[in-house]
């Protein structure tokens, strides 16, 4: 009789643990279910966010490498011309920001991964890593091309440097918009960056 009250003491104690852990595990699959629904709306926000930027890359990459402008008047041995490629500062730019396209481009993939598998750490680390490299690209980029730009509609006294963009207008246009697109671009992926280390964080 002794032996058979003790079995029966020991599985309700059994069945009582079991009933205990019940809700914490519930509680776990719960958790665990908010957090990777939270980083997928994240990973979806950083796909839109990855399109855009690759978008004003590569407008500020062919608005820029077609920039040309050659002025009605010439003379027997001069004829007035300005092109990209006469300043290293945009030509660096054009392959710059062309560096900066392909990558985003070729990053959507990982992107898309992350959405499938929103609790993955190693992708959106990866991510995150060349995101930075390529916003310290398409900042120097933007930044160089900017002061030609500046110096192109102002000049500078100083250097005996003339502002040309009262003859060649269009060129003077199109490199401005260029560069603006360019500083888009920029804001993006340090906005892209910041996603991505918010949903490392929140782990």
């Amino acid at each position: 009789m002794e032996k058979s009250e003790a079995t029966t003491i020991e599985i309700a104690e059994t069945s009582r643990e079991s009933k205990g852990k019940a809700p914490l595990l519930a509680e776990a699959n719960q958790t665990a279910r908010t957090a990777g629904s939270y980083r997928r709306g994240v990973a979806i926000f950083d796909l839109i966010l990855r399109v855009s930027a690759a978008t004003s890359a590569l407008a500020a990459t062919i608005t820029m490498g077609t920039t040309e402008q050659t002025l009605p008047f010439f003379t027997q041995f001069f004829q007035f011309q300005a092109s990209y490629d006469d300043l290293p500062a945009f030509t660096f730019f054009v392959i710059a920001l062309s560096i900066v396209t392909g990558y985003l481009v070729l990053s959507v993939p990982f992107s898309v991964v992350c959405i499938a598998q929103p609790l993955a750490a190693v992708p959106r680390l990866l991510l995150i890593v060349c995101d930075t490299l390529t916003v310290t690209l398409a900042t120097a980029a933007a930044s160089s091309s900017a002061a030609i730009v500046y110096l192109a509609h102002n000049g500078n006294a100083d250097a005996n440097w003339l502002a040309i963009c009262q003859q060649f207008g269009d060129f003077c246009q199109r490199v401005s918009g260029a560069v603006v697109a360019s500083f888009v671009a920029v804001a993006l992926l340090i906005f892209l960056v910041a996603l991505s280390a918010l949903a490392l964080r929140k782990r």
